[in-house]
């Protein structure tokens, strides 16, 4: 959800440093954001998606609120109810579709799906802005709706997954809308302030949904725990953290942090929840990933 910013070689320091610098955040971040789905999974049922999603983006908004103060003259009010709209599709929207995944599915099935938003963000290209998609990324974007429906054609424990992994390739798809949307009509702000105002407009928009489905048991401290995590680090932090990134090394290489989501979402589902990788949903994710990998492979 952001624009690439690209600085002069020189500002980017010791050639050393960034040697080992840059991958080791990159990791960091994937780990990071793996991590949500585990927190999702935990405060899912106490909660309740909208609840969960509002106090996620509540935390998430607070952290990155002084870098939408820092740009403050740049905002005009036209941007105001971009920020609003696309903070449904950034945040709002995919979050919940998450949300209620993780109620019904391991945490590995919403972040194996979460694989998708590379390349349904060039499809939405496609489609929506005549960009060219090429050979290499419509047989990635085939190969990658065959993952998908693999992994919905999956069971854990005797359960259908069909719906979270539905779910999560949808909350994907208004990721990659939100992705060109932003790139087109949100590109003259910078990349932090355009992700903390869409997170405060998310905000705003499901405070009235948390508000009337709230739980009327106590939450357990657990939960509101995850919920936190979920908020200031794999939202609020992470996301400055990616922009940083950005700004640094450029969009393309901070994006490869993604790649590593399924990966750190399966191992840690693994080693705080005691669930196990499937057949099904190593297929499907082999297949996911290979396919955002083999589009993003450059051309001999």
């Amino acid at each position: 959800m952001s624009t690439a910013i690209n600085p002069p070689a020189d500002s980017l320091g010791p050639v050393a440093e960034r040697d080992w610098r840059t991958p080791v955040e990159l990791v960091s971040l994937g780990a990071i954001w793996g991590g949500s789905f585990l927190f999702m999974r935990v405060a899912a049922k106490d909660f309740g998606p909208f609840p969960m999603v509002a106090t996620r983006l509540l935390f998430g908004s607070v952290i990155l609120l002084p870098l939408l103060w820092k740009a403050r003259k740049a905002v005009r009010l036209s941007h105001l109810w971009k920020m609003l709209l696309l903070g449904a599709l950034s945040a709002a929207i995919p979050f919940t579709l998450f949300a209620w995944g993780a109620e019904r599915a391991p945490a590995g099935i919403g972040a194996i799906a979460n694989s998708m938003t590379v390349l349904f963000a060039a499809l939405v290209a496609f489609v929506g802005f005549g960009e060219k998609i090429g050979t290499r990324k419509a047989i990635a974007l085939v190969a990658g709706f065959v993952g998908v429906v693999i992994l919905a054609s999956g069971r854990t424990a005797g359960e259908n997954v069909a719906p979270a992994a539905l779910a999560g390739a949808a909350a994907s798809f208004c990721y990659g809308l939100a992705a060109n949307l932003i790139k087109r009509y949100l590109s003259d702000l910078p990349p932090t302030a355009v992700a903390a105002g869409c997170l405060l407009g998310a905000t705003i928009l499901m405070a009235p949904l948390a508000a009337l489905t709230w739980p009327d048991a106590p939450i357990p401290t657990k939960s509101w725990i995850a919920v936190v995590a979920l908020g200031v680090l794999s939202t609020g932090l992470a996301y400055a953290f990616y922009f940083r990134l950005i700004q640094r090394i450029g969009a393309p290489r901070a994006a490869t942090s993604t790649y590593l989501v399924p990966l750190f979402g399966v191992a840690w589902a693994w080693m705080f929840l005691g669930e196990a990788l499937t057949p099904t949903m190593a297929l499907a994710g082999a297949i996911i990933l290979g396919s955002v990998l083999f589009s993003q492979k450059s051309k001999a």
